[in-house]
């Protein structure tokens, strides 16, 4: 998120009152864009690279793949097929403890657009990427903090 300043204005202002606030689970649930941004954010780096994935031929996922975009899962493109996105697995053998990720994830988003804005490093620092292994681990990031 540190190289996408609009994406973190609009968490924040999708937080509005509740800057300082703790949250509720209804409250989490209810911000829309901060999901739209949790499930880019899966999509770019699921939790276990182990994952099967089959391509799709939804035009709507084929909005330029390697653009951090979670506007592709709000509005009328909200509605892809369920298995188009699994980054905790499908069917039967999905990951038991996907929502319990799922909320963790959204609690710590919150909490940190409430207390922080993330810069960007620069290009030598903050150039992205991960190494596989069974999990993801991110390489090469660098980013600025500001507490507002």
């Amino acid at each position: 998120m540190s190289k996408n300043p609009r994406v973190q204005a609009k968490i924040k202002a999708e937080l509005g009152d509740n800057k300082y606030q703790h949250l509720s689970i209804e409250q989490l649930d209810s911000l829309e864009y901060l999901n739209c941004v949790l499930q880019e954010v899966l999509r770019f780096g699921p939790p276990v690279s182990l994952t099967v994935r089959n391509l799709t031929n939804d035009d709507r996922l084929q909005i330029d793949p390697d653009l951090f975009y979670p506007e592709r899962f709000q509005g009328e493109d909200k509605d892809h097929h369920p298995y188009a996105s699994i980054p905790f697995g499908g069917g039967h053998r999905q990951c038991i403890g996907q929502d319990l990720a799922r909320l963790a994830l959204k609690a710590i988003m919150a909490r940190l657009m409430q207390h922080v804005t993330f810069g960007d490093g620069g290009p030598e620092v903050n150039a992205g990427g991960h190494s596989w292994r069974i999990t993801l681990t991110p390489k090469n990031v660098g980013v600025t903090i500001t507490f507002d």
